[in-house]
């Protein structure tokens, strides 16, 4: 690819090799994944770990993460300040509705969670931080682009939408109906359209601005999430998502 540094590309695979599955990895390791000679993989990691992107673990010699990935994802993520004034809303919402609990935020054509509480309940659903979902077949993605301008709806409608269930609107006709329905009820519903079996209910943040910065909801199995209970759910969401809204400077438009 023109213009990109091959040493600074190779950097950001290291640090894009580590997951919540693998945590720690050798040299011999990464440089397998990678395709690249132990020797150039040793001094990228020695790079990042003089400036605390990696750290070595000096009883197993493998490394993982630092804490300076750490404090530039929050950064980045987070937009820092967000998480942390939507943290106590989100975890009184779980309390009330005794279900997991998402923070997300619109990164280019997905949704990308930046907190999570989970609910007592055995039975959970699998996500995690950082983890990227598609936007028009989830409540927190629907909801972050039922506020957008028309014309960056009308480029995110133009795009190939995949289904991911039999309930999943993939025509622009119907996704506009539906933002359309969101924007009047102030809250978007995934009824299994991204994983059958799943529910959510989620509401958007706004901004002093009145732009819509994140979206908080809940998710749970569609037998917990039954249609008799949905509307005092909503109510939770639509009313949590409010005070987080007050919080950051900004008020739900009339």
């Amino acid at each position: 690819m023109a213009g990109v540094l091959r040493s600074v590309n190779n950097a950001l695979a290291v640090l894009e090799s580590f997951s919540v599955e693998r945590p720690e990895i050798g040299v011999t390791e990464l440089s397998q994944t990678l395709g690249l000679g132990k020797s150039t993989v040793h001094r990228l990691l020695t790079s990042l770990a003089a400036r605390g992107y990696v750290r070595k673990n000096p009883e197993t010699d493998r490394y993982c993460l630092g804490f300076k990935a750490f404090e530039v994802g929050s950064l980045a993520a987070g937009r820092g300040a967000i998480r942390d004034i939507a943290a106590p809303f989100l975890r009184s919402l779980m309390l009330a509705a005794k279900e997991t609990v998402h923070l997300g935020v619109l990164d280019e054509w997905e949704v990308v969670y930046i907190d999570k509480i989970e609910s007592d309940h055995p039975f959970q659903m699998y996500s995690r931080v950082g983890r990227r979902a598609p936007l028009h077949c989830t409540a927190l993605g629907k909801s972050l682009v039922a506020w957008e301008p028309d014309d960056w709806i009308e480029r995110f409608l133009r795009r190939r939408l995949r289904s991911y269930t039999p309930s999943t609107l993939t025509e622009p006709a119907d996704l506009r109906r539906e933002l359309a329905k969101i924007r009047t009820a102030r809250y978007a519903l995934d009824g299994e359209e991204f994983a059958l079996g799943l529910k959510c209910v989620a509401a958007p943040l706004f901004d002093h601005s009145r732009r819509v910065v994140a979206s908080l909801g809940i998710a749970g199995p569609a037998v917990r999430l039954s249609n008799d209970r949905l509307p005092r759910l909503a109510a939770l969401v639509r009313e949590s998502a409010a005070a987080a809204s007050r919080a950051l400077g900004g008020e739900v438009p009339v």
